[in-house]
């Protein structure tokens, strides 16, 4: 297994690639990291184009959810997103925000902080700032941001206990987050978990789903909710590249899953804000389904 250093820099070299890369080659691949698929849809973001705050130019192709849409952001929050970007997150949830807010962008790749910076002063967003630095070691002061966003970045990070940490951090007391993420269910071949570029990809580098959650709870969150949950499918020609046909065909009929989740939770404190959801949107991770009264 390599080192953390050495993962994070595989992921901060491809990602300065990436930022060169279209967006139509991002999103036909594994998170802009892998070679795209000939197959005509996205592997795993989600479409952002009729979402209010949307900059077409800050927006790579990269995510695998619509966070800032769960994150209940309210005018005047402080919001800060995780692996930032070209800032697409961030415009996003200053529209939700206002003038009287602030939003703060981390990314530890200069191309993207750059790009990031370009984009904010086209727009003319005195309030929306971009900091370059590791997610797991945040360049912020504790108790500062109402709400935390992030979609797709969490999985990149070796040490999902620190970063998850940190988040706890810069929450304000009763502060919440919504990250959308992948996870696993089921093992992934050996192949796929070893190789650099789909650990850039997102995949290599995820966890199973009841692990990532229990990190949430162990670093002290509450009111832990899934609040959406899809499939990722990779399609056959990228598989190729990393298994045989006969493993292909055999990771097809396997219950292996690989899902992009949006998850919410509460940092203790103030008064408990439950997220503004219908209840067929929710899965809450630490109780069973409401309808069967057993919550």
């Amino acid at each position: 297994m390599k080192k953390e250093q050495e993962l994070k820099d595989i992921v901060r070299n491809r990602y300065t690639k990436i930022a060169e890369q279209g967006k139509a080659e991002n999103a036909s691949s594994c998170c802009g990291a892998t070679t795209p698929s000939n197959k005509v849809y996205n592997i795993m973001m989600d479409d952002y184009s009729e979402t209010d705050g949307y900059v077409e130019d800050a927006d790579l192709g990269l995510g695998c959810g619509l966070p800032t849409q769960f994150a209940q952001i309210n005018e005047g929050d402080t919001v800060i997103d995780l692996g930032s970007g070209a800032g697409n997150d961030c415009f996003v949830a200053r529209h939700e925000t206002g003038v009287s807010g602030k939003v703060i962008g981390i990314d530890f790749t200069p191309i993207m902080i750059e790009k990031a910076r370009i984009n904010a002063e086209k727009l003319g967003y005195n309030n929306v700032e971009f900091r370059q630095g590791d997610i797991d070691d945040m360049p912020v002061n504790d108790d500062v941001a109402d709400v935390i966003v992030s979609n797709c970045v969490l999985n990149l990070v070796p040490n999902k206990q620190k970063v998850i940490g940190e988040i706890f951090r810069v929450l304000k007391p009763g502060g919440h987050f919504s990250i959308s993420d992948i996870v696993l269910m089921g093992d992934l071949p050996e192949a796929l978990k070893q190789d650099a570029e789909m650990y850039a990809g997102c995949v290599a580098g995820a966890i199973q789903k009841a692990e990532y959650l229990q990190e949430i709870e162990d670093a002290g969150f509450q009111n832990i909710i899934i609040q959406k949950e899809k499939p990722i499918v990779i399609p056959d020609d990228i598989l190729i590249k990393y298994l045989s046909q006969e493993e292909v065909t055999d990771f097809n009929k396997k219950a292996t899953g690989i899902f992009s989740i949006t998850v919410y939770a509460k940092k203790p404190g103030a008064t408990l804000v439950k997220p503004k959801m219908k209840l067929s949107e929710i899965q809450d991770a630490s109780c069973c389904n409401p309808s069967t009264n057993c919550c």
